[in-house]
């Protein structure tokens, strides 16, 4: 049989199968009003974020959101509102619901994902901005031709060097592996991607960019750095609130250098 993935692509064509077509008949099917989601959204892989804010009483449900998949919460952070979607792990997932998200209303996607440590970055770095991601997965090829690279925006990157300068947000910026399939990272597959210069692994980063190259959307993807793909023992500790309050730190950040 054959390999679709092989067969040529026509990556001007425009898909038949629309989000907003999904989402119109979401709406009608839960009664739901059309109305616009936050400006600003998070992919939080992890779901630590949401239930951090759910548990501190920060995050409301947002009755906009009509995916027949997930629930978005909003939340205040610097007087700008957020939509978050915990859980959406995955290079598939991830981008069905950026697609989602952008014809909702989402104006900047950031994404962050633990990560396992590949080439360590700099030292005391725990957030790695992704600046560009091998593409290890299946999404992305539906986005851009193999040939091409998964990177973040030449332009955001610009803009986000703020980040870098801030030794209390630990930030790096770096490459990331982008696989599908986590229990598939053998020796021989990690020093590939070592080879490769890869700071980093984890599952999202090199779709959501192809799509946000391809579609022309503001998509900005961190790692958090935690483990060590559990080759030792006491791995993937995050931190204070399993993270969150560091993650909320570089995101608040990040948009106050990205966002206009």
């Amino acid at each position: 049989m054959k390999n679709l993935l092989s067969s040529p692509k026509d990556y001007r064509q425009p898909s038949v199968f629309k989000p907003e077509n999904l989402l119109r008949e979401a709406r009608r099917q839960k009664g739901l009003d059309h109305c616009p989601i936050p400006e600003i959204c998070l992919l939080d892989p992890d779901g630590d974020m949401v239930n951090y804010l759910i548990d501190q009483g920060e995050a409301t449900l947002n009755t906009c959101w009509s995916c027949y998949h997930t629930q978005m919460y909003e939340f205040k952070l610097n007087q700008q509102t957020i939509g978050i979607v915990g859980c959406a792990v995955g290079a598939s997932y991830a981008v069905l619901l950026a697609e989602q998200m952008f014809v909702s209303g989402c104006q900047l996607l950031i994404s962050i994902t633990s990560a396992g440590i590949i080439n360590p970055p700099a030292e005391e770095t725990r957030f790695l901005l992704i600046r560009e991601a091998i593409r290890d997965e299946g999404t992305s090829y539906h986005y851009l031709p193999a040939a091409e690279t998964a990177a973040l925006d030449p332009q955001l990157f610009q803009k986000l060097q703020p980040l870098l300068d801030q030794e209390e947000l630990a930030v790096s910026a770096g490459i990331s592996w982008t696989t599908d399939a986590p229990y598939r990272e053998t020796a021989s597959a990690i020093a590939h991607a070592k080879d490769q210069g890869a700071n980093a692994v984890e599952m999202e980063a090199s779709a959501l960019y192809a799509f946000a190259q391809a579609c022309q959307k503001k998509v900005i993807c961190f790692a958090h750095l935690t483990n060590t793909m559990a080759q030792q023992e006491e791995d993937f500790e995050k931190g204070l609130e399993n993270g969150s309050i560091d993650s909320l730190r570089v995101i608040r950040e990040t948009i106050e250098c990205a966002y206009e």
